[in-house]
């Protein structure tokens, strides 16, 4: 069980690797927990097997994977190349828009970036991310141009790639992918600006609609599209992708998470028990999917 890591998201994959490994063991597994931020990776010689509970970057970026398949360890979760591209925002967009899949209007925006033209491109409020961060670290809403310097620099602090993203005003869901099937969507609901990360682990206020509530073609529309996106960009295994709904229930594609949270406040363990997965099910059936290459 490979959790911790050197990431922003540090808590939260311990969070996620401590309840795995729980269910795993409590299923029979043989498991252990393997922090790479305390043990050198040469002692991943000899498991059988690795479950990735590490977010963030060097655990969800390709960085891990590639040194599993270096050792020739089964691990869960997409391979090299798509977990990079799934956790690179701006080039997992490049790649739905050649596929003609939607996502809202976005730019890159360099260090000293006109903000009036920005503005005006994509219109206000926008969103301002660092393409390589998760768990909402280093997002923006910026409702007035006089505030995109201070997004700016706060997503620069994440991230030396950061882009700005048209706001989609409407409903936000979210699709697990466990193999080749879409869970049911969950609708998400806070008093907030957006589903930042004190939405996400800490707040009680969140709400978690399953059923979403909306239209079934739109629901089906949108797993189909989520496993488009998974597809495009050579995903495996399980996954979340996250959506933004406009006003006449358009969705729109904003990003693809390979190593979902595991957590009591996590989607995926709620999606799965939407279809009679409980936590230690649905820990087996990603493990059951580990491989190489």
């Amino acid at each position: 069980m490979l959790l911790g890591g050197r990431s922003g998201e540090r808590p939260i994959s311990l969070l996620s690797g401590a309840r795995v490994l729980e269910a795993l063991r409590g299923a029979g597994v043989e498991a252990e927990g393997f922090d790479p931020a305390q043990r050198p990776l040469e002692e991943l010689r000899g498991f059988g097997r690795a479950f990735i509970a590490l977010h963030g970057s060097l655990g969800e970026d390709g960085a891990i994977q590639g040194v599993l398949e270096w050792m020739g360890i089964p691990y869960t979760g997409s391979g090299v190349a798509a977990s990079a591209l799934a956790m690179d925002k701006w080039r997992s967009k490049l790649i739905w828009g050649a596929a003609g899949l939607p996502t809202p209007r976005f730019e890159r925006v360099l260090p000293g970036a006109d903000c009036a033209g920005l503005a005006a491109r994509l219109g206000l409020p926008l969103m301002v991310k660092p393409a390589r961060e998760g768990s909402s670290l280093g997002i923006s809403k910026v409702k007035g141009e006089q505030d995109l310097p201070a997004a700016l620099r706060e997503a620069l602090a994440h991230d030396e790639v950061v882009i700005a993203e048209q706001f989609i005003a409407g409903p936000e869901v979210t699709v697990g992918i466990l193999g080749e099937e879409a869970l049911p969507l969950i609708r998400l609901e806070t008093p907030r600006e957006f589903y930042d990360y004190e939405a996400k682990y800490l707040a009680n206020d969140t709400r978690y609609l399953i059923p979403s509530g909306l239209p079934a073609a739109t629901e089906a529309r949108v797993q189909r599209l989520a496993l488009e996106a998974f597809a495009a960009l050579g995903c495996r295994g399980w996954g979340r992708v996250d959506f933004m709904l406009d006003r006449d229930l358009e969705p729109y594609l904003l990003e693809l998470n390979t190593v979902p949270g595991m957590t009591d406040h996590s989607l995926v363990p709620m999606a799965a028990r939407a279809v009679g997965l409980d936590f230690g099910q649905l820990s087996l059936r990603i493990l059951e999917q580990a491989r190489v290459g």
